[in-house]
């Protein structure tokens, strides 16, 4: 087999595992250039199949840099549907509050005079003379890339695919809405299509230094350069998706039916949950959005019609900031330290405290980590600012787990779940300093250390299969329709051994806003309304007597991945367990065992307090917690 070489960019460190005949690992400060880091890291590995996971796009539209200038073509009467958006307001009384600026000015914008109802029936047809005017307008004023939105494309999209064939003479960079979102809703699929199309250049130059590449996409799969470049609204959380695939595929192995996935990192805390060993996927999301306690507040950000895997994401990593408001009050994040200047024990230049500033001081963490050393006299004198070291450091832990409980909660709680049901699996530099606790916090009794915890997202990556989405209006006949969209991706991939997977977007008529449902094959009409309604009554509590409607169909085609987790071989380099002892604060500093986790066999048992250590994290064991080494060298914890 090629070797295999996984990269995941954090946003304080960058995780990178080499497979080839066994599994190597390492993780790199990402620094202030996260090109430069990845042409460092690809000079190592010249002749390697790379798998990739980065924030590249995410960052792009939070800083607004290197963003090509565009024009949009849309439907007479529609020019302003871009800047209008919905009326819907994530502040309701913040009277200066200010909508997010368009991706295009109002003079970038050109309406076509054609028209396609909701039946699909074509009323006017594109005018080859307007579209050609347009076109050099659009150009002669500096136009980069072009975004097609015309409306109803979603149930015809022949005035669209003239419009994009003939924009081919004038621009490289056209993005056709029944390409990147045939659906309804016209605002969203306008933002959908104008994100898609000023993020392909800024893709198309940062992938063009792969020689081989497999991007992660949103929506839990990897995707090939040319499908990232043609459609990068894929990989726009690519980061956070990883870890989630890592999860479902332990909790395969494990025979874990229901599993939290708790990725703490540097920056950000991502939590998810896997249900009979399947990932949760949602329909739509807003990039660049103010998060409010994990939940995006909608109407803050750019609206995408696309699948992502559904999560959580809250400012509780190692790097986060502790800090006082006006009022004096203590509080954690959202500003992170990052990689540079990072938290004070790193003496790179960072001088505000952070969650792993606290962490070393209670000695939860050693004075190396991942073959950096870290400075307790430096995490001492940040803490100082803010008050007396520990107590600062203790509340700040709280604050941390508090923060990431509620991200739980959002994921479980208002998904219908309890979650005393499910086992927690955690990882990330930091999330086995905190799992436990953690699991106090939200009522879970069993928790989940996985192998190489530190770097387990870019494993995650080597375990993913190839995935690729289409989706389309159904027909009458709702099985054939499936069908034709398989069909469709397999003349498009042109490869055997494809498996593919069902989701409808389904409401009750009359509501506003449908629900993803996964559905069987073959499925009914009928079938199809029962899994709704099952789904409909989990998330909201009720069912109605109302007609459903199906208002789109997904299919994803899952190619077969080229490693399973149980390839993986744990492998012990000592005989027996090495342990040290030192100083850690429980509820007083005392002294308690530190066990080198490289050391222990399948079936070892440590009873808390205690710490396990390694090369990429360490895990704490609190009081009243028992620990047991299972398979793949996994830590099983138990309360």
């Amino acid at each position: 087999m090629t070797r295999i070489v996984a990269i995941d960019i954090g946003g304080t460190f960058t995780d990178i595992v080499v497979y080839d005949k066994g599994i190597k690992i390492e993780k790199v400060f990402t620094g202030k250039n996260v090109e430069e880091t990845i042409e460092r890291i690809l000079s190592n590995f010249q002749e390697a199949k790379i798998l990739h996971a980065t924030t590249l796009l995410t960052n792009a539209i939070l800083t607004r840099t290197n963003i090509p200038k565009a024009a949009l073509m849309i439907t007479k009467g529609f020019r302003d549907v871009i800047e209008i958006a919905r009326q819907n307001r994530p502040r309701l009384y913040d009277l200066f509050f200010e909508k997010p600026k368009p991706f295009v000015d109002r003079d970038m914008r050109f309406e076509i005079d054609e028209r396609t109802n909701y039946k699909g029936e074509i009323l006017k047809e594109v005018n080859e003379n307007e579209l050609n005017n347009i076109l050099k307008e659009a150009k002669k004023k500096g136009a980069e890339v072009l975004a097609i939105c015309f409306l109803h494309s979603y149930a015809n999209s022949t005035n669209e695919e003239k419009a994009k064939e003939l924009a081919r003479h004038y621009f490289e960079f056209i993005s056709a809405s029944y390409e990147v979102a045939p659906e309804p809703r016209e605002y969203e699929r306008a933002s959908t299509t104008l994100i898609n199309a000023i993020l392909m250049p800024i893709v198309l130059r940062y992938l063009k230094k792969f020689k081989e590449v497999f991007v992660m996409s949103s929506s839990g799969g990897l995707i090939d350069k040319n499908e990232a470049i043609s459609r990068p609204i894929q990989i726009i959380e690519s980061g956070p998706a990883a870890g989630v695939i890592a999860t479902a595929e332990l909790s395969r192995f494990l025979k874990i039916d229901k599993a939290i996935s708790l990725d703490m990192g540097g920056t950000t805390a991502k939590v998810s949950t896997i249900i009979n060993h399947e990932i949760m996927i949602t329909s739509e999301y807003e990039v660049g959005a103010e998060v409010h306690h994990g939940r995006i507040v909608k109407g803050s950000g750019y609206p995408l019609r696309f699948p992502f895997i559904d999560l959580a994401e809250v400012s509780a990593g190692g790097s986060t900031i502790i800090w006082r408001d006006l009022a004096g009050a203590l509080k954690v994040g959202p500003k992170s330290a990052g990689s540079y200047p990072g938290p004070a024990c790193y003496n790179l230049g960072g001088e505000e405290p952070t969650i792993t500033d606290a962490n070393l001081l209670f000695n939860r963490i050693s004075e190396e980590i991942s073959g950096y050393k870290l400075s307790r006299e430096l995490a001492v004198k940040a803490l100082k600012k803010l008050g007396e070291p520990r107590e600062i450091a203790k509340q700040a832990i709280d604050l941390a787990n508090l923060e990431m409980a509620r991200a739980i909660r959002l994921v479980t709680v208002e998904r219908g779940l309890d979650p005393s049901e499910f086992s927690l699996v955690a990882f990330g530099g930091a999330g086995p300093q905190h799992a436990c606790l953690l699991a106090e916090e939200i009522g879970i009794k069993k928790v989940i250390i996985p192998f190489h915890p530190g770097v387990f997202s870019s494993l995650g990556l080597l375990f993913c299969n190839e995935k690729y989405e289409a989706r389309a209006k159904p027909e009458k006949d709702l099985e054939s329709s499936f069908q034709n969209l398989e069909k469709k991706l397999a003349r498009k991939l042109g490869k055997e051994n494809v498996v593919f997977q069902r989701y409808a977007d389904m409401k009750y008529k009359g509501q506003g806003w449908e629900l993803l449902v996964a559905l069987p094959k073959p499925c009914s009409y009928e079938e199809a309304c029962k899994i709704f309604e099952d789904a409909h009554f989990l998330n909201y509590g009720f069912k109605l007597d109302h007609d459903i409607e199906i208002i789109t169909i997904r299919v994803f085609a899952m190619l077969e991945k080229k490693i399973n987790i149980e390839d993986i071989k744990y492998e012990i380099k000592v005989k027996e367990a090495k342990v040290q002892y030192r100083k850690v604060f429980i509820e007083e500093f005392e002294e308690i065992p530190v066990y080198s986790r490289d050391s222990l066999n399948i079936g070892f048992e440590i009873k808390g307090p205690a710490i396990i250590e390694e090369y990429s994290s360490s895990t704490f064991i609190p009081n009243k917690w028992k620990a047991r080494i299972i398979d793949l060298g996994c830590i099983k914890l138990e309360r």
